[in-house]
C-alpha cells in the first residue's frame, strides 16, 4: 500500500530513501557505532523473498544468525565481568519430552525472596540461543539489580536450534514458566515476570495468554515485553502500522521479518492465532492479564504493533503502561550497551522496579 508522502512526515513517510544514518531523531553515538558495520546504512533488497523455497531460507537464516552472533561477541567481548551474581545451569523436560536447558543468574549474599524474571530472548523464534553473550550479559546485569533471573534456552523454528517451527519454542516457554513456579520456594522467588525483547516479546505476552487458556494465571504475575514482533503483518504491511513503513529497514527490514515468520509458521495456518501472533488476541482473551509493561524503540518497524497492543490491553481493563525508548533503533537498548550505556541501564532499572512494584 502507498504511504502519503510528505517531507513534514518523519523517517521513510516523508524521505522514501532515508536510512537510519541520516534520521535526524536517530541517537548519533548509535549512529557512530553501527555506521562502520553497515548497520546504518540504506536497507538493501534482500536475495530471497517469503515465496522462496523452504531450504533455501533456512539456509539463509543461518547465514544472519551467524553475523548477529559474531555481532553481539564483539560488542560485549571488552566489558568487565558482572560482580555479585552467581550462574548456573539446569536442564529439565519439557511438556513435549524434550530436554530444555535452564541457564538461572542470582545476586550473592542475598537473603529473603526476591523477585523473579523468566527471560525469553529475541531472534524473531527462529534463531539465537539464551546463551548468546549479549543475553548471558542481561539476566546477570538484571540479578545484580536484585533479582533470580532464568533463561530459556528454547527450540527454534531455524538456525541451530532450529528447525522446530511453532508451537515448539512457545511449549519450552510454557514449560519453564511452568518449573519456575514450582520450584519459587527453592528459588527463593516472591513473584514471576515473564519478559523478553522482540522474538522474546512475542513468546512473553503469548506465554501468559496460554496460560490464561490453562487457568495458570496464577504462575505469572507480570509481563515486562520489548519491542515485541506479534503482527506477522511482514510481507503485507497493515497500513495501521505506521512505523513498518516509517522506519522499514533501520536495522530490520520487512523482508527479513517475513522470511523469519515463516519459518515459525511454515504452513501459514497460524496468521493470526493469537498464540502465534499476540496482536490478533481479542479483548475478551486479554482481561484478567496480569499487569504489562510494554516497552518499544522510537525507530524500530514494530513499534507500532507494540503500542497497539499496549491499548488493546488497557481498553481490557488490564493494569498496563507503555514507554518510548527514543533515538533507538530496534531492541537499541538492550543491544547496544556500549554506544548508549544509559538506555541500557534505564531500561534494566524499569524491569527492576516493575518486578518490585507488583
Amino acid at each position: 500500500m502507498s504511504q502519503q508522502r510528505s517531507p513534514d512526515l518523519p523517517g521513510r513517510l516523508g524521505h522514501p530513501a532515508m536510512s537510519l544514518k541520516d534520521d535526524p531523531r536517530a541517537d548519533p553515538r548509535l549512529i557512530a557505532l553501527m555506521e562502520p558495520l553497515g548497520l546504518a546504512d540504506a536497507h538493501q533488497p534482500l536475495p530471497f523473498s517469503h515465496e522462496s523455497p523452504l531450504s533455501e531460507i533456512i539456509d539463509f537464516i543461518s547465514t544472519i544468525e551467524e553475523g548477529f552472533e559474531l555481532l553481539f561477541s564483539g560488542i560485549f567481548h571488552d566489558l568487565p565481568s558482572v560482580e555479585g551474581v552467581v550462574s548456573t545451569s539446569e536442564t529439565i523436560q519439557g511438556i513435549d519430552g524434550n530436554e530444555i536447558e535452564l541457564f538461572l543468574h542470582r545476586p550473592a549474599d542475598t537473603h529473603g525472596p526476591l523477585p523473579g524474571i523468566l527471560h525469553l530472548h529475541g531472534g524473531g523464534m527462529v534463531l539465537l540461543g539464551a546463551d548468546g553473550p549479549g543475553y548471558v550479559r542481561w539476566r546477570e546485569e538484571l540479578a545484580a539489580t536484585g533479582l533470580v533471573v532464568v533463561g530459556v534456552q528454547f527450540r527454534n523454528g531455524a538456525g541451530r536450534l532450529g528447525t522446530h517451527p511453532f508451537p515448539a519454542g512457545l511449549n519450552d516457554c510454557i514449560s519453564a514458566l511452568h518449573w519456575m513456579h514450582e520450584q519459587r520456594e527453592r528459588l527463593g522467588i516472591s513473584k514471576i515476570v515473564v519478559s523478553g525483547e522482540s522474538g522474546g516479546g512475542n513468546l512473553s505476552i503469548a506465554t501468559t495468554l496460554s496460560a490464561k487458556r490453562e487457568g495458570r494465571l496464577n504462575e505469572i504475575d507480570g509481563v515486562y515485553a520489548q519491542c515485541p514482533y506479534i503482527s506477522n503483518a511482514y510481507a503485507t504491511p497493515l497500513p495501521e502500522l505506521t512505523s513498518l513503513y516509517e522506519n522499514n529497514g533501520y536495522f530490520l527490514g520487512e523482508e527479513l521479518m517475513a522470511l523469519m515468520a515463516q519459518m515459525y509458521d511454515p504452513s501459514g495456518l497460524h496468521a493470526t492465532d493469537a498464540l502465534a501472533w499476540p496482536y490478533y488476541a481479542s479483548i475478551d482473551e486479554l482481561r484478567g492479564l496480569p499487569p504489562h509493561v510494554i516497552s518499544v524503540n522510537e525507530l524500530d518497524p514494530l513499534r507500532d504493533e507494540g503500542l497497539a497492543h499496549y491499548r488493546k490491553l488497557a481498553t481490557a481493563g488490564v493494569s498496563a503502561s507503555a514507554r518510548t525508548v527514543n533515538g533507538t533503533s530496534h531492541a537499541g537498548d538492550c543491544i547496544f550497551r556500549t554506544a548508549i550505556p544509559e538506555a541500557y541501564e534505564s531500561t534494566i532499572r524499569d524491569i527492576n522496579s516493575f518486578a518490585c512494584s507488583l
